[in-house]
C-alpha cells in the first residue's frame, strides 16, 4: 500500500486505522496479517490536508534481511560516557528510553561521548550495565539542541501567546491556571499555556513539576548562552533544574503517573466532552501524538485533570462538546475545563 494510495484515503479511513493500531493484542494481530508494515517503509501518514487526503508520509527507514529475518536499522543508542566493558552513564533528561531500549534488545550498539576505561565511571552511577550492550563506539557528530527556548519575563511570556484580544484571552486563562497549585503538589504541565502557569504562583507555594522524559523538579526556561543539550523537557525545549531535582530514565517517570504519584495535570485540548472526554492528540491536518497525556489522565482518582483552551476554535466552533467529533486520549478524565469565558467542573456521569 504505497503513499500515493494512502493519499487517496478519506481521513475517517485514517483515523480508523490508528484507532485500531492502539487497540487490544489480537486486534493488532488481525490487522498485521492484512497491511504492510507501514512505519519502516514509510507509508504510515504523518500529516494530512483540510480536506482528509495525506499531506505528508515520513522518509522510509533502512532494512536489512538476515536469515531470512527482517531488520529495521536505527541509530546508536547515545551515552554521555561508556566503559570499554560496556557499562554506561547518561547526562541529567538523556536518559529517557535509552536504559529501557538497551535493556530489551537483543544487540545494543552504544554511541558514546566519552568512551572511557573500565572502573573511570562509579559503580553506583552506572545506568546500563555492559552485560547488555554489544558494542561501544566513539561519538563523532556534534551534539546540537532541536527547541532552544530561553526565559522571559512573566509579562513578555504571556506575549508569545498572541496579541490584541486573543493574547488576552490566553492570558486570562494562564493566571486563572496558577490557581490550581497547592503547597507540597506534585504536577505535571503541558506544552503551551500550561507551562506559562508557574510564573504567577505566589512564591509561598512549592510546586515540584515533574517531565514525562526524566525530570523531577523542573525549573525555568534557561537564559541565554546557558542552555544544556542533556537539559530538555519533553517536549524538547531547553529547561533547567530546580534545587534538590532529580533525573531518571522515561520507564521511572511513567511509572510515577500510572501509580498516581502526580497530583495534578493542566493540558491543552481540541475538544472536551461535556462528561469529561479528552480529545488533544489529532485533528483533521495535524497529528499530534499522544505524548505522556493518555497516561497521566488514566488515575482520575489521584490525579486531578485541569484543561485550559480558548472556549471556541479559529472558526468560532465552540471545543466544549456533547461529544467529541475527534479521537479520544481518555474517557471521563477531565475534572475542571478553564476556559476564556468561565471555569467549568465536569460532572463526569451527568455532563
Amino acid at each position: 500500500m504505497p503513499c500515493s494510495i494512502l493519499k487517496r484515503m478519506r481521513r475517517g479511513a485514517l483515523i480508523g486505522l490508528l484507532a485500531r493500531t492502539f487497540a487490544s493484542t489480537s486486534r493488532r494481530n488481525e490487522i498485521n496479517k492484512i497491511l504492510p508494515p507501514v512505519v519502516q517503509t514509510g507509508e504510515l501518514p504523518q500529516r494530512q490536508n483540510a480536506d482528509g487526503t495525506v499531506a505528508r508520509c515520513p522518509t522510509p527507514r533502512d532494512v536489512k534481511v538476515s536469515d531470512g529475518k527482517s531488520y529495521v536499522m536505527k541509530e546508536a543508542l547515545k551515552a554521555w560516557k561508556a566503559g570499554r566493558l560496556g557499562n554506561c552513564m547518561f547526562r541529567f533528561a538523556a536518559a529517557n528510553f535509552n536504559g529501557t531500549m538497551a535493556r530489551n534488545a537483543k544487540m545494543t550498539i552504544v554511541e558514546a561521548e566519552h568512551v572511557v576505561e573500565p572502573g573511570d565511571i562509579d559503580p553506583g552511577v552506572v545506568h546500563v550495565p555492559g552485560l547488555y550492550v554489544k558494542r561501544v563506539i566513539q561519538s563523532t557528530a556534534e551534539k546540537g539542541i532541536e527547541k532552544v527556548v530561553n526565559a522571559k519575563d512573566p509579562s513578555d511570556a504571556l506575549n508569545s501567546l498572541g496579541a490584541g484580544d486573543a493574547g488576552s484571552k490566553r492570558g486570562g486563562i494562564v493566571r486563572r491556571a496558577a490557581k490550581e497549585f497547592r503547597n507540597g503538589m506534585y504536577a505535571n504541565l503541558g506544552i503551551g499555556m500550561p507551562m506559562l502557569a508557574p510564573s504567577f504562583v505566589h512564591p509561598s507555594v512549592k510546586v515540584q513539576l515533574q517531565s514525562e522524559n526524566g525530570i523531577l523538579g523542573l525549573g525555568p526556561y534557561p537564559k541565554k548562552g546557558e542552555e544544556d543539550q542533556d537539559l530538555i523537557n519533553a517536549g524538547k525545549e531547553t529547561v533547567t533544574l530546580l534545587f534538590g531535582a532529580s533525573c531518571f530514565g522515561s520507564g521511572k517517570s511513567f511509572r510515577m503517573i500510572k501509580a498516581g504519584r502526580i497530583n495534578l495535570t493542566i493540558l491543552g485540548a481540541m475538544q472536551v466532552s461535556m462528561r469529561g472526554d479528552l480529545a488533544n492528540w489529532m485533528l483533521p491536518g495535524k497529528i499530534k501524538g499522544f505524548g505522556g497525556a493518555i497516561y497521566l489522565v488514566s488515575n482520575l482518582q489521584a490525579t486531578k485533570v485541569v484543561v485550559t483552551m480558548e472556549h471556541t476554535d479559529k472558526k468560532g466552533r465552540p471545543k466544549i462538546l456533547k461529544q467529541c467529533e475527534f479521537p479520544l486520549t481518555g474517557k471521563a478524565c477531565v475534572s475542571r475545563i478553564i476556559t476564556d469565558l468561565c471555569v467549568f467542573n465536569v460532572d463526569l456521569t451527568n455532563g
